[in-house]
């Protein structure tokens, strides 16, 4: 079995080469913080790329699901991820419901989907995204239980924003996460989301998909107050990135068919610098 030392450093090196917007908050965090958000992280990302193997099906989902199991129950497998992970739900009071409703969000990904309304949009982004924002919640640590279902709508609100980056490169994978009561309402086909060419139609679509997403930001807000004040510059350089994302595509003219919209390396850069200093408002 790899020591505690080592699985944390395994984990520390996966989120800084994998997580692209999530790390540059870690930063911020003290270190035994940063080493629990990068174990969290770490987990996640594994069943991330369990599904998205080639021939990626439910058994090695369950197979994971299994690993969770035994891990949880004092019997981990040789997974390098496994003492940090176990160190920090332990250290953190993490509920262990959180972890397996990751591996259903992610394992409902393995076949073609079609989303019917926003209901539906909702539950999965509940189990892939606010799950992860009531996890880290606990790592940050709150001052209210009101806190929880203001972390549940900032994942909310995080994951509605990737989605809307992602709408083509999904709908090429057969992921159509825009709910299709939606696309009937402006009139956009599945066929338009894999289209370079954005129409009118899109962008009236886009306009009201991203309204409802700054609606989750400006609803989760107090969240912010909630967390305890040593981990407040993580959270508000977390939502900056999301929420400055979700902004670019707007100015953009919701072109995110034609290309893939994001922050720059310098842009992240001097959000966390700002969240450093206490520029943060």
């Amino acid at each position: 079995m790899i020591s505690l030392e080592d699985s944390y450093a395994h984990c520390r090196a996966v989120a800084k080469s994998r997580a692209k917007n999530f790390y540059y908050s870690f930063v911020l965090l003290e270190a035994a913080q940063k080493d629990a958000m990068c174990a969290v992280y770490a987990f996640m990302r594994y069943c991330d790329d369990l599904s998205d193997e080639p021939g990626a099906t439910r058994s090695a989902m369950d197979r994971w699901r299994y690993a969770l199991d035994e891990a949880l129950a004092g019997r981990p497998d040789s997974n390098p991820t496994w003492p940090g992970f176990l160190d920090s739900v332990q250290r953190y009071r993490i509920p262990h419901r959180y972890f397996y409703e990751m591996i259903e969000g992610v394992a409902s990904d393995l076949e073609p989907r079609t989303i019917r309304t926003f209901e539906e949009l909702y539950a999965y982004c509940y189990r892939v995204a606010s799950v992860v924002g009531l996890t880290t919640v606990h790592i940050f640590g709150f001052t209210s239980p009101d806190a929880l279902p203001l972390a549940e709508k900032c994942g909310i609100a995080f994951q509605l924003t990737n989605i809307l980056r992602d709408v083509k490169e999904d709908a090429g994978l057969g992921r159509v996460y825009l709910p299709a009561e939606d696309l009937e309402r402006f009139g956009v086909s599945v066929e338009d989301l894999g289209s370079a060419r954005k129409t009118e139609a899109f962008g009236e679509l886009m306009e009201f998909e991203v309204a409802r997403a700054r609606r989750y930001y400006r609803e989760s807000a107090p969240l912010l107050g909630l967390v305890q004040p040593k981990a407040r510059a993580s959270l508000w350089a977390l939502i900056a990135i999301y929420s400055g994302l979700l902004e670019r595509i707007a100015q953009s003219h919701y072109d995110v068919l034609a290309r893939r919209i994001s922050l720059t390396t310098a842009e992240k850069t001097w959000i966390v610098v700002r969240a450093s200093l206490g520029w943060i408002a």
